[in-house]
């Protein structure tokens, strides 16, 4: 799968912040959701415009920024 099939970043939605495609819903927010223990089954249940492809692909996209070093820092 590739995440790009269902992650964008807009200028004109959420000031560009990578998104669900067809949504307002931020890659941020769903990790903000996990973060405080929500678990996938309940995203998809509170959030029905988002697929289990879509949330797979907020997984991709992490794991792709991270590996590409997009989220790392230095330490001094």
């Amino acid at each position: 799968m590739e995440w790009k099939e269902h992650i964008t970043a807009d200028e004109s939605i959420l000031l560009g912040k990578p998104t669900i495609k067809g949504t307002r819903i931020s890659v941020e927010h769903i990790v903000g959701l996990l973060a405080q223990g929500w678990n996938e089954q309940q995203i998809l249940e509170n959030y029905p415009r988002i697929t289990q492809e879509s949330l797979q692909a907020v997984f991709l996209y992490i794991q792709d920024c991270i590996k590409d070093g997009i989220l790392y820092t230095k330490e001094k």
